[in-house]
């Protein structure tokens, strides 16, 4: 059976009506804020503390937007006898923002968990130069990244946990045995 003719202009117009009719769904957005899914992409967060300098982030970054600039530091020794250990110490961490492309690389690869996604999105600026964030920028937006979600109560167990235990449980265990040995001597 042949179409009928303008049968798809009717389709068309009846789609238009409906919608029409339907409420709008705009946010106002400096009115109200937007309610973003947990694992927002917005910026990078740096927590100093974690960050070893290791600079793998710098080194996957695919755009070569992390800078940074380190300095090494001798730290005595633990103990008498003991020899001198470097470490290093972080000076610069820089992310230039106008050259990022958020794909994620750097938080992926980071062993210490130093860098995490923020869900702050309200950084834009009127001169391309000073997206470039330096590291009490980034530790600022530490404090806006969202905790973890909780664990599913029905996962098991990881195994570096059970393993923790078993060995608490056996210091414990060991512990009481010898709180024993003087109150059986003592009985005796």
């Amino acid at each position: 059976m042949p179409p009928i003719p303008g049968s798809g202009l009717a389709k068309g117009l009846a789609v238009t009506l409906r919608t029409m009719t339907k409420k709008t769904v705009t946010a106002q957005y400096p009115d109200k804020q937007p309610e973003l899914p947990p694992r927002s992409r917005g910026v990078i967060g740096l927590f100093e503390e974690n960050c070893t300098v290791c600079m793998l982030c710098a080194r996957e970054c695919p755009d070569w937007c992390i800078y940074i600039d380190s300095h090494k530091e001798t730290v005595p020794a633990a103990a008498p006898g003991g020899r001198e250990r470097s470490r290093n110490v972080l000076d610069r961490f820089a992310i230039d923002f106008s050259l990022c492309m958020y794909c994620g690389i750097c938080i992926e690869v980071c062993p210490f968990d130093a860098l995490f996604w923020s869900p702050e999105f309200e950084y834009a600026e009127t001169d391309i130069r000073e997206l470039t964030h330096e590291r009490d920028k980034l530790r600022e937006w530490m404090w806006t990244v969202p905790e973890p979600p909780a664990l599913d109560p029905g996962a098991e167990e990881p195994k570096e946990l059970g393993a923790a235990r078993k060995t608490a449980d056996k210091l414990a265990a060991a512990q009481q045995a010898q709180q024993r040995e003087p109150e059986q001597e003592a009985g005796e």
